[in-house]
């Protein structure tokens, strides 16, 4: 799949007086209720404020119960002001469900990156019969020249250990996209997931690093 340099080269920077200014960046991460989202955004956000970014980061609940989005916004640069993303700012949007992904595609940037989990959830609609799940969405979301980067995290997690661990494979995949350490990963998700939780949650990062 298609990945531009500049979804690779995470740190974008502009020169202005001598001075090397980041341009803010801007994630989305999005999801259904209980796809461990907040905890993927805490993670990333710890990470980069350790990294000596400013960083903003604004979660958004849908009905979750009800098969709703839950969507954060994680902005980072030198100086963040709003912690807002407007259509056609995101630089890469991370999707834990793939009707979530087609869902979001409007504000992606045009060199932006959606890394997706193709894992379908049923939302409620299609659950009362009243829709149906779209079918071939990796082959329509790529036909309108999205940059696609689909991983079926759902089997990572469940080889890590845990179908809760989707969460951190997406994570892994990430990683690729930045140029951070894997042991500055790692200290971030020791900090982050509770000790008898961290051997399950590394394997996951790792699977999906590599994978």
């Amino acid at each position: 799949m298609r990945r531009l340099q500049s979804a690779l080269q995470i740190r974008r920077t502009s020169e202005r007086k001598g001075v090397l200014i980041m341009r803010t960046k801007n994630i989305m991460i999005v999801g259904v209720g209980g796809q461990g989202t907040l905890l993927a955004s805490k993670l990333l956000g710890r990470l980069l404020l350790e990294k000596g970014y400013d960083v903003k980061v604004s979660e958004v609940h849908g009905m979750s119960q009800r098969g709703g989005s839950v969507v954060t916004y994680v902005r980072y640069g030198d100086k963040v002001y709003s912690p807002i993303i407007d259509k056609g700012e995101a630089d890469i949007i991370i999707s834990f469900e793939l009707l979530e992904a087609a869902r979001w595609t409007e504000f992606l940037k045009p060199d932006g990156t959606i890394v997706t989990n193709t894992q379908e959830i049923n939302p409620m609609p299609v659950i009362t019969g009243a829709a149906e799940y779209p079918t071939e969405l990796v082959e329509k979301i790529m036909a309108l020249g999205v940059n696609l980067d689909a991983i079926d995290a759902l089997s990572l997690a469940e080889e890590a250990g845990t179908s809760k661990a989707v969460n951190l494979v997406l994570m892994g995949r990430l990683s690729k996209y930045f140029d951070f350490t894997t042991e500055e990963w790692m200290s971030a998700i020791e900090k982050s997931v509770p000790p008898k939780f961290l051997e399950i949650n590394k394997k996951a990062f790792l699977l999906g690093k590599d994978a």
